[in-house]
């Protein structure tokens, strides 16, 4: 008996041996390889993640540097000590004041 498929090109497409080789490595690469396609995109993507991280890193060590070089000079330990840790003179009164925006308010 003879095959009624056999003389359509859709058939003679999917019986040919090197689509099927090339079908399963397709499969392979994207899905089952330790090197697929999804792997290097969660990879990249991770890349991309630390890049950033690396970028935003950098500006703060240059802001710190600055600082730094800021510290170096008496008069502006005096002001950094007086603004960040409420440091006073002997002979000087503090008065801190807070605006109603500045804290989070408490729930009753």
């Amino acid at each position: 008996m003879k095959n009624p498929y056999k003389d359509k090109s859709w058939f003679r497409f999917l019986s040919n041996k090197y689509v099927w080789v090339l079908l399963f490595f397709i499969v392979w690469m994207l899905f089952l390889d330790n090197y697929s396609y999804f792997d290097h995109r969660f990879l990249n993507d991770q890349i991309h993640e630390l890049e950033d991280n690396k970028t935003y890193y950098q500006e703060e060590i240059k802001k710190d540097e600055e600082q730094i070089k800021q510290l170096k000079n008496p008069e502006q330990i005096e002001k950094y000590a007086r603004e960040k840790y409420f440091m006073k003179k002997d002979s000087e009164d503090i008065y801190i004041i807070k605006f109603e925006g500045d804290t989070i308010q408490e729930k009753e």
